[in-house]
């Protein structure tokens, strides 16, 4: 987790040292690439990554045979993620998260992590988003809250209840007790939400908690 009001131009060289950043570590990047087999189709699909960084997660998604879309606000994060992947079926854009740049294309994942807490109307975004979907495709969002004293983020209750009108049967799988995605033990909440974009004349979908 990163703070909402950081210069990323200036953190863009030094992004990837974390270690669920850069992926740099091969344990660390095999469990990030075993969760996200599990979050996106099997079959081959377009994804938007969106707030890409340095476009790690959109190497992972292309390695298994997707074609990426990377959306962030900094164009020293983009540069880096097109020196990541290139020679790969991957575009980078430099935009907004909550409105990215993309006209009408339309995707099968969208994928988030680690910024809709930090967006000022999150509701607003995740409309939006689930706009930008196929029929049948869906939102893979990675969150949590950080901090004990200012504690920051949104707690999956909260995230599930803003979901509810736009997204099918969600499925909630906590992180933060797989120390291989993080580098080490963690010890606040983090956790991904696997939401289906609602069929139209679909009932409210259920919470399937997994992973606890």
């Amino acid at each position: 987790m990163t703070s909402a009001n950081a210069d990323w131009d200036a953190r863009a060289t030094s992004f990837d040292d974390e270690p669920d950043h850069g992926l740099r570590d091969p344990e660390v990047r095999r469990a990030w690439a075993g969760r996200l087999r599990d979050w996106l189709p099997g079959r081959a699909g377009d994804v938007l990554d969106l707030g890409c960084g340095t476009g790690s997660l959109s190497l992972l998604a292309s390695e298994q045979g997707h074609r990426v879309t990377g959306v962030d606000l900094s164009p020293a994060m983009v540069t880096l993620a097109r020196e990541k992947l290139a020679g790969r079926d991957a575009v980078f854009l430099v935009g907004d998260a909550a409105a990215p740049p993309v006209g009408e294309q339309r995707f099968d994942v969208v994928l988030v992590r680690h910024v809709l807490w930090a967006l000022p109307d999150p509701a607003r975004a995740l409309g939006h988003w689930s706009g930008l979907l196929r029929p049948g495709g869906r939102l893979v969002l990675v969150e949590g809250v950080w901090g004990s004293v200012e504690p920051v983020g949104i707690p999956a209750d909260r995230l599930i209840g803003l979901l509810a009108p736009i997204a099918g049967q969600v499925r909630v799988e906590r992180l933060s007790d797989d120390p291989l995605l993080w580098g080490g033990e963690v010890t606040d909440e983090r956790y991904a939400v696997v939401a289906p974009a609602r069929a139209s004349g679909q009932e409210r979908g259920e919470v399937a908690p997994t992973g606890e």
